[in-house]
């Protein structure tokens, strides 16, 4: 995508002037890099906000036209005010075409919805990384990276150095970097149900089969063996009580016999 900027050469600098600018719908900034010294500008407030809606306003190669001529430009740095939506400064770098650049592009994550990790485990895509740092000739510079999710599964992850770059592009990245992209895991919901449900689930060797006894539950076997020894008590005492009855009664037989 092609995007025209129209801008104007900034005379007047410092803190005023650039509060004078703002107030009457202008943008102070600056172009830089190439053969050429800095060059102080100034842009419409309206048509720069509108374009830095756009996502891909960020990672193209612009075409700022200055003072009738036209350059190739990136958009390097802009400042917002803290509260208002209002630009309050604005950089650009000249390029080249035969100097490669470098530059942040952003990902875009596709097929995530087909993947097995979310159609049938139930996972859940977490992007790390939501742009990349790139290395390429101006003419070979995309607009967006596209990181393609269609085998991702519960527990894999997606690294930068598996994406698929255009052709002439390269990832900045160290030796030894290869920095995670996204991930699917389980919701964490998920897992803190299933963990409870197999904590619930008893041991084979807890539950009592047909042929094992259950085992005497605490306090259940001592009043049993209590009430045992008190039966046994009151059954002595009764035969105890029949003897003496039988002894009495054979004394008074042989003192009827004696008479």
């Amino acid at each position: 995508m092609k995007f025209d900027i129209n801008a104007s050469q900034r005379k007047a600098q410092g803190t005023g002037a650039s509060r004078r600018l703002r107030r009457a719908g202008r943008v102070p900034g600056i172009v830089y890099g190439g053969d050429q010294g800095a060059v102080n500008i100034e842009l419409d407030h309206k048509d720069l906000l509108r374009n830095l809606h756009n996502e891909k306003f960020h990672a193209s190669i612009l075409t700022l036209k200055l003072e009738g001529g036209a350059e190739q430009v990136l958009l390097r740095a802009f400042n917002m005010h803290p509260v208002k939506s209002q630009v309050q400064h604005v950089d650009f770098q000249r390029v080249s075409k035969d100097k490669k650049i470098h530059m942040k592009v952003p990902l875009h994550f596709v097929n995530a919805a087909n993947s097995p990790g979310v159609k049938e485990q139930a996972g859940v895509i977490t992007h790390v990384l939501n742009e990349l740092d790139i290395s390429c000739f101006p003419d070979d510079l995309p607009e967006f990276i596209e990181v393609d999710l269609a085998q991702i599964a519960v527990g894999n992850s997606v690294h930068a150095r598996e994406l698929v770059l255009p052709k002439g592009v390269e990832a900045i990245l160290h030796k030894d970097e290869n920095p995670v992209v996204a991930t699917c895991t389980l919701p964490a919901l998920i897992t803190e149900e299933e963990e409870v449900a197999a904590e619930a689930v008893p041991a084979a060797g807890e539950v009592p089969t047909t042929e094992q006894a259950a085992p005497e539950k605490p306090g259940e076997g001592a009043p049993a063996a209590a009430g045992d020894k008190a039966k046994a008590a009151a059954a002595g005492d009764k035969t105890k009580a029949a003897d003496k009855g039988a002894d009495k009664g054979a004394e008074k037989s042989d003192k009827k016999e004696k008479k």
